[in-house]
């Protein structure tokens, strides 16, 4: 008959395995446990622990052939706690993966604005990549006239004058090393190009062009943020030491190198990859008849030079057909730096800016934008008002290796008006490639050469594909 087991307290119970006696009137005897697991709702919808137990006695023997049930309780207990262990489990791994990708997103976003910041703060290194008389002094006074650049004129002149008897490939080497050692603010290497003792700031070549030599901290004659006029400063502050020279280009956080003496870009591979310089590099062309009309009129200042580009040449070659082979050899080398160009990787190609001298004179305020913007500088209104005054004065200029008002529109079109036409034609084969490239249109006539109102730069396909405008 049936019988009630008091609940011995308010927690849950469940079934144990029955403890039997021998039998007594058939009735069996069980030992009831509390349970910390809770049970279900009874259909009244109160929980089960605080309602009275109730079981049923059975005969043993029935009990016995179902003895497995309290077992089949608790393994189903035990069934819902380990599911309930493991979605806890999983609940804690997610929100520890969430945790994970928390932190190191914010690793990285700080990661980056540290590699930001501190880029910010590298110096910026610039080369005006370009050959004699191709206005690259010109351009290098864009750059130099800045406040926030340090600015220095063919350097490599050191070396080049130092071996005078070597050829242009032999002294890619020396010339590149000395490049590096100056944009890194190094003047040491100047000392195997310089007697020795002490030195003044004026040893340098063309000093005076550099308006971070010519004021504060090197010399207090000149403000900062205006032009300077090389020719006072060559008067007033070419006494001072030579580490000066260290001293401003440290100060600055660009610094810009004009040099003519590469030949080849495959020279300056090893500072295009150098991860010690942030090296940009402009490369000026311009039309090859207006570079040999030129350079007619400055024959003995390039005479060292000429011989040292004509190497083995020089005595091969008649001597008036040395000027065209020079060209040649310079016009060769335009093609096979822009040829370079096109096997870099686009990362080293994004540092590598095309401008034609032509292209500047024409439009100087909008391309000195695009230099400056090439570089990261900003265009301040006393410079855009020198750019102006500077491509827009009377005459040809006072001084071929000067940079002073002048018409620059009309200097780029003398030879037009100056050069005979056995001389363009000559040049022209010679140089025809470099101009089909280039974007220079040949002419086949006087009357084409003399017709002003024809335009002789062309947009070339290959420069299109290749440079593209900003």
């Amino acid at each position: 008959m049936p019988f009630w087991l008091p609940k011995k307290s308010h927690s849950s119970i469940i079934c144990h395995p029955p403890r039997f006696s021998p039998p007594t009137g058939g009735l069996l005897t069980l030992t009831l446990h509390p349970t910390p697991y809770p049970l279900p709702l009874n259909p009244q919808g109160i929980p089960a622990a605080r309602t009275t137990a109730f079981l049923e006695a059975e005969p043993s023997g029935a009990c016995l052939a179902r003895r497995g049930c309290c077992f089949n309780i608790k393994k189903r207990a035990s069934r819902r706690v380990r599911m309930m262990l493991l979605k806890k489990g999983r609940l804690l791994m997610f929100l520890g993966s969430q945790v994970i990708v928390v932190a190191l997103f914010i690793h990285m976003s700080v990661h980056r604005h540290l590699s930001q910041r501190e880029e910010s703060r590298r110096p910026v290194h610039v080369l005006v990549l370009s050959s004699w008389r191709s206005g690259s002094s010109f351009v290098g006074q864009l750059f130099g006239q800045h406040p926030d650049v340090f600015y220095l004129m063919e350097p490599a002149w050191h070396v080049w004058m130092t071996f005078t008897s070597s050829t242009a490939w032999k002294l890619h080497m020396a010339v590149r090393d000395l490049l590096r050692s100056v944009f890194l603010c190094d003047m040491s290497v100047f000392d195997a190009y310089m007697n020795p003792g002490p030195r003044k700031q004026s040893s340098l070549f063309q000093w005076e062009q550099s308006r971070a030599l010519c004021s504060a901290p090197v010399c207090d004659f000149f403000p900062a943020h205006e032009i300077s006029s090389p020719k006072h400063c060559k008067l007033l502050c070419g006494q001072q030491p030579f580490d000066m020279v260290e001293k401003a280009c440290r100060s600055h956080g660009f610094v810009v190198l004009k040099e003519v003496r590469f030949l080849s870009l495959q020279a300056l591979y090893p500072l295009l990859t150098d991860p010690s310089l942030n090296l940009h590099v402009v490369h000026l062309v311009r039309d090859p008849r207006a570079v040999f009309r030129s350079r007619e009129h400055t024959t003995i200042e390039l005479m060292v030079d000429s011989h040292i580009v004509l190497g083995q040449h020089l005595k091969t070659i008649k001597e008036e057909d040395q000027p065209y082979y020079a060209m040649k050899i310079i016009c060769k080398s335009q093609v096979d730096i822009v040829k370079a160009i096109q096997t870099l990787p686009e990362a080293l190609q994004q540092r590598y800016l095309f401008l034609r001298y032509e292209d500047l004179v024409r439009a100087p305020l909008a391309q000195t934008t695009r230099l400056y913007k090439f570089v990261g500088l900003d265009f301040l209104p006393h410079l855009q008002t020198w750019v102006h005054n500077v491509t827009r004065g009377k005459g040809m200029g006072q001084h071929a290796f000067h940079t002073n008002a002048r018409n620059a529109l009309n200097v780029s079109q003398a030879w037009r008006w100056s050069l005979p036409y056995e001389k363009v034609s000559q040049l022209q084969d010679a140089c025809g490639e470099a101009m089909d490239l280039l974007g220079y249109l040949q002419v086949r006539s006087q009357q084409e050469q003399g017709n002003l109102s024809l335009d002789l730069l062309s947009s070339s396909h290959i420069l299109g594909q290749v440079f593209r405008e900003d």
